[in-house]
């Protein structure tokens, strides 16, 4: 598999990394309109080629897979490129910054045969996958009441004396849908993966707090939601809360996941301390006794992708998978514009 990076940021490094760590894996080339910043990248991945634009890259054509790490704004246009010349296409998330793209990109990549992954980071957490082996086995019963956060401060702690290259993830300008696209996308995911159900309805309240006088930095006016509190109505008529901020101080990374059913309920928590799950069952639930549930490890994305490319088989979570999550990110932007409850279309 011979792989090329679009964009050297942040999460690029953490791509190079495991990629890197893959058997199979050759790292060919990356990309980037920085020239200072690809070169500097290249050189601590070791990565011999770099090129300032996809166009580039694609007229050299000597890689068959691409990862794509840029801001939002740019997965849909990079990832159609990279799909018209035959590549396989592992995006970060999420998919797109907005629904009718996502579905564009699923209906490319699929219509070509190509190998389709979004970087759903915390399908990584080998503690989400033994919550939806239990809760699927019915240890639970039928799920009836779901409560989910994702907890961030990082914004409390900038500097905006002295911006970053952060600042965009604060500008719907600039192509981000704030918190509900950033990191509200992991918790709806962390959710309906886990639970294997998916929403039915919802209403949200989205909530965007003053920064600075004025509420802009130079071309960034920082109107993007910092904090949104979303209700749900799911597809077996369990209702759940979920929510998130990046004014939540003392939490650097933090996500739980509780669901009850009539049998008993399960608890998830994931951050940089480590990753926990607990049940009640059975008798435990009148005592109120709650048990640690080992999990066994799990592939990473990028491992189930590098297989994936190897099989010519799409495994998950798939552009479709994304998609889906874009059509609910929509519509609880459309019900915070305007209080409104939105019913989803079923499949």
């Amino acid at each position: 598999m011979r792989l090329l990076i679009i964009g050297t940021g942040r999460m690029a490094h953490n791509h190079a990394t495991a990629f890197q760590g893959i058997d199979g894996v050759t790292i060919v080339g990356a990309v980037d309109t920085d020239p200072a910043a690809l070169t500097a990248f290249n050189s601590q991945f070791g990565i011999r080629l770099g090129f300032t634009s996809l166009e580039q890259a694609l007229a050299w054509n000597g890689f068959d897979t691409v990862t794509n790490v840029t801001p939002d704004a740019i997965h849909h246009a990079t990832t159609l490129a990279a799909i018209a010349g035959g590549k396989h296409v592992f995006c970060e998330k999420p998919l797109a910054t907005d629904a009718p793209r996502a579905w564009e990109m699923v209906v490319a990549a699929e219509s070509a045969g190509l190998v389709n992954m979004v970087n759903l980071t915390y399908r990584n957490v080998a503690q989400l996958h033994k919550a939806r082996e239990l809760i699927a086995s019915g240890a639970i019963g039928t799920v009836k009441h779901i409560e989910a956060s994702y907890l961030q401060h990082w914004v409390s702690l900038r500097d905006f004396g002295d911006p970053g290259p952060w600042l965009w993830r604060l500008s719907t300008g600039h192509g981000s849908n704030g918190t509900l696209g950033d990191i509200g996308i992991h918790i709806l995911d962390f959710t309906c993966f886990a639970t294997g159900l998916d929403i039915a309805a919802l209403n949200c309240r989205l909530q965007t707090f003053s920064k600075v006088p004025g509420d802009r930095l130079g071309e960034y006016v920082l109107d993007a939601n910092d904090s949104f509190v979303l209700s749900a109505e799911f597809s077996n008529g369990a209702i759940g809360a979920i929510h998130s901020s990046r004014w939540a101080s003392g939490h650097g990374n933090d996500q739980r996941l509780r669901v009850y059913g009539e049998k008993g309920g399960l608890e998830i928590n994931h951050g940089r301390k480590g990753s926990s799950l607990r049940v009640a069952l059975g008798a435990d639930i009148e005592t109120e006794t709650w048990r640690d549930v080992a999990a066994d490890p799990v592939p990473t994305n990028y491992e189930r992708f590098a297989q994936a490319v190897r099989t010519g088989v799409t495994t998950e979570p798939s552009f479709r998978t994304a998609a889906k999550l874009q059509d609910i990110l929509d519509s609880a932007l459309r019900s915070g514009r305007d209080t409104s409850e939105i019913r989803l279309a079923s499949d």
